[in-house]
């Protein structure tokens, strides 16, 4: 906040720091964080803990508190603010109306009793035995509602549990935990206006947020997608790079301007394209920013955090720890079972989500910033929630032993369908083809391609394929490559092949591909680079011919089989050959 009261663009996350001018130490600043998280978030990654722990404890190690190589930490929050922006976007993205819509009995059932119970239990908790004000009371029992959706879901889908019945269950009531940041960032700077009470900024902040949905609505379908589809259309890179990162950038500034946050006009923009078939391009385009600048905000979490609070009175930190992660299990299990759950599983769920998460750390900087929050209080809430990540993969441990006892499905387990077990990369005619066989046959699939006016047209048709390109390996992971059984190659650019397949076995190396060939040794090619199978066009398409040939010459079926199944081998065979041979002749080192 300035002298005139107006509020500033970034979070001064430290009280302590002072205002720095930008001088050329930035660049040092910056190479001591990158080294720290390049020390710190592999080992923590290593030993199961988590990446954001990583950066947490990476930011207090280089911090004011720790060796102190790092003190402009008020200028480093400002930088980082744009992780946050960026993180609320890719969880806008990520809520399709469809996929909320599929889930909608544990998501608004299960998910608005968990983050309305247990946030107005601890509401009341502080407020009345904590000396706490209401107004700051409002935030804090929310805020520590929410659980850590970036650590759980990381954890839920390293052990493949995100389509097991407590997965699902965790994934519903983490999807209206996010929903749930709308009003909650609404709702902090109408509690500093004194004129209003609590129950009419509450009403204010949820009116706001229906408002926003119906924008998002009506911006989305009839503003937002025929421009991306003309920008995609341009076939240039640099300008949907340019567009998507207006998008947000634009939509932050303009809620700000409006007297909202950035971080909710990004959300925003991400709820916009959530049904888009641009969606796996745009978060392409964004994972690599959003990963390095969030970084950077939980860095600048963990400097300002003032690890001597902790060790004056680690006792009261650890109670106060101990009784959130209490608070949220005894409340979120009987609802479980009221919904359906089995005991285990129920009790899985509820263990799973008992941290907080990083929606709580930007909610109270933003709090801290409209100085709802003290500097004591504020570095409280901080060590908390730190500590409540620290011990995640001790309670995703506990879970996973819980449900593996429980085989009992998740409620609503039939109406969301589970992740698509075959990608298709390329719906041109062999693709399109490939995928109205799938269809018949009664198997899901989702298909990528690159040209947006044949993704419109057969979306029309009511195909699931989506816009992007798919030698990049953010928009393959978006597309669901890594929960996907089987990856169908059929882009018609040999190229563009080869890339595809060596981007997908480097990251995926047991995953099962098939590619497309247009004769033998590009097949061979295709395959050295870790495609399962490659089938050569020429081949079969004179294969095809040499049957009906056969057919014609009344030759039998089982001959004709045999036939033509010998000669396959025959032929792949002689290509394995000289490939090898070739290798063989070829100089050594």
């Amino acid at each position: 906040i300035d002298d005139h009261g107006s509020p500033t663009a970034y979070i001064p996350l430290n009280p302590h720091s002072q205002h720095h001018e930008l001088t050329p130490n930035h660049s040092l600043d910056i190479v001591i964080q990158l080294a720290a998280a390049v020390v710190a978030v592999p080992l923590f990654r290593v030993v199961g803990i988590g990446v954001v722990p990583g950066f947490l404890v990476a930011g207090v190690e280089v911090g004011p508190t720790g060796l102190a190589l790092i003190d402009n930490v008020t200028e480093i929050s400002r930088l980082s603010e744009l992780g946050v922006v960026l993180l609320l976007f890719v969880i806008g993205i990520g809520l399709k109306p469809s996929r909320l819509w599929l889930m909608r009995r544990l998501v608004f059932g299960l998910g608005t009793l968990q983050v309305l119970v247990t946030g107005l239990l601890i509401t009341a908790v502080v407020y009345l035995l904590l000396d706490v004000g209401l107004p700051a009371a409002a935030v804090i029992g929310p805020a520590l509602a929410l659980s850590s959706t970036a650590f759980v879901l990381q954890i839920l889908s390293e052990r493949r549990a995100l389509h097991a019945g407590y997965g699902r269950a965790s994934l519903a009531v983490l999807l209206l935990q996010d929903l749930a940041v709308v009003p909650l960032l609404a709702l902090v700077p109408l509690l500093t206006m004194q004129q209003l009470s609590i129950g009419m900024d509450i009403a204010i902040a949820l009116a706001e947020t229906i408002v926003i949905l119906l924008a998002v609505i009506v911006g989305g379908r009839y503003l937002l997608q025929p421009i991306l589809q003309r920008v995609a259309e341009s076939r240039s890179k640099e300008v949907f790079t340019a567009v998507t990162v207006l998008l947000v950038l634009g939509s932050a500034v303009l809620t700000e301007h409006l007297g909202l946050s950035m971080a909710m006009g990004a959300f925003i923009a991400g709820l916009l394209i959530a049904d888009s078939p641009f969606r796996h391009e745009v978060i392409g385009e964004i994972e690599p920013f959003r990963g390095l600048l969030l970084g950077l905000f939980f860095m600048s979490m963990g400097m300002s955090l003032e690890v001597g609070g902790f060790l004056a009175q680690p006792a009261q930190t650890l109670g106060l720890l101990a009784a959130l992660v209490l608070v949220k299990i005894l409340v979120l299990w009987p609802l479980t079972l009221a919904f359906g759950l089995g005991a285990r599983t129920g009790a899985a769920v509820a263990v799973l989500l008992a941290q907080s998460g990083e929606f709580g750390l930007v909610l109270f900087a933003y709090s801290f910033q409209a100085e709802l929050l003290d500097a004591s209080l504020f570095q409280q809430l901080l060590l908390v929630i730190v500590l409540s990540m620290l011990v995640t993969p001790v309670l995703a441990y506990l879970a996973q032993r819980l449900a593996s006892k429980d085989m009992q499905p998740a409620a609503d387990q039939a109406a969301e369908p589970a992740q698509a077990p075959v990608v298709l990369a390329g719906f041109g005619r062999v693709g399109r083809r490939v995928g109205e066989i799938l269809k018949s046959a009664g198997v899901p699939y989702v298909a990528i391609d690159q040209d947006s006016s044949l993704v419109m047209r057969e979306r029309d048709n009511g195909h699931p394929v989506y816009y992007g390109d798919a030698r990049r390996a953010d928009v393959l992971r978006s597309v669901g490559v890594a929960d996907a059984g089987l990856v169908i190659v059929t882009v018609n650019d040999f190229e563009a092949t080869e890339d595809i397949i060596a981007v997908l076995h480097r990251a995926h190396p047991d995953l099962k591909i098939l590619a497309r060939g247009h004769d033998a040794v590009q097949c061979q090619a295709l395959r050295q680079l870790g495609a399962t199978l490659a089938i050569s066009e020429n081949l079969e398409a004179s294969v095809d011919l040499a049957r009906e040939a056969l057919a014609h010459e009344l030759v039998g079926t089982d001959q004709i089989d045999a036939l033509l199944g010998q000669f396959r081998e025959s032929y792949y065979a002689n290509v394995d050959s000289r490939s090898a041979q070739e290798s063989s002749n070829q100089p050594g080192p």
